[in-house]
């Protein structure tokens, strides 16, 4: 793992997500506000970037089209009932203040639950030669895991950081972890992936 072949990657930390007004603050919004992830996350974020690792944000947005949206699954129904929140440049896709998304960060909509599906955005990682990700979000048992999984699949090494990403609840947040230890590269804790990141001859 080196700061040149490594991406951040941080999975919806929009207003629809976890904020209490949004689509799915009912769920999450409380857990991840009592956690203090986006705090952890955000520090975590700013580390790497201070280590030269670039930061990737994914939202889950609905254009007017439809875009690569497919009604599937009763989630994907369920979102896509919520539509409106979901544009581009609604209020319920944009990500939230305490995140600190800076101008030079990478900001890639989707369709889909895997930030990787149906984008261009793994041919553009490999082509600045990234094959780590490390991966942050909420949440933990759905876009997280999904994205994750989808990565290895694709050949990336992926670490879901495990201080980094919630979940509904605690029970679930473990569960999925658990999963991830055996399906990815492996789980690690941010001040883990840090001192990869800063001694990659260690990794």
């Amino acid at each position: 793992m080196t700061p040149t072949s490594t991406t951040v990657m941080a999975l919806h930390w929009q207003h629809n997500v976890i904020h209490p007004d949004g689509v799915f603050g009912p769920m999450l919004a409380e857990p991840v506000a009592s956690s203090g992830v986006v705090e952890r996350s955000r520090a975590f974020h700013d580390a790497a970037r201070d280590l030269g690792v670039p930061i990737v944000f994914t939202r889950f947005t609905i254009p007017s089209d439809g875009g690569g949206l497919v009604r599937n699954t009763d989630f994907m129904r369920m979102v896509d009932d919520a539509a409106e929140s979901f544009r581009p440049d609604s209020w319920g896709a944009a990500l939230v203040d305490g995140i600190g998304v800076r101008p030079d960060d990478v900001v890639s909509d989707n369709q889909r639950l895997s930030g990787l599906a149906e984008t261009d955005l793994p041919e553009r990682l490999r082509r600045r030669g990234v094959d780590t990700l490390l991966i942050t979000g909420v949440a933990t048992n759905l876009t997280v895991e999904q994205t994750a999984r989808h990565a290895t699949d694709l050949g990336f090494m992926a670490h879901v950081i495990s201080d980094c990403v919630a979940a509904a609840d605690e029970a679930t947040h473990d569960a999925s972890l658990a999963n991830l230890s055996l399906t990815t590269n492996g789980v690690m804790t941010a001040e883990a992936a840090l001192s990869h990141l800063a001694t990659p001859s260690r990794s």
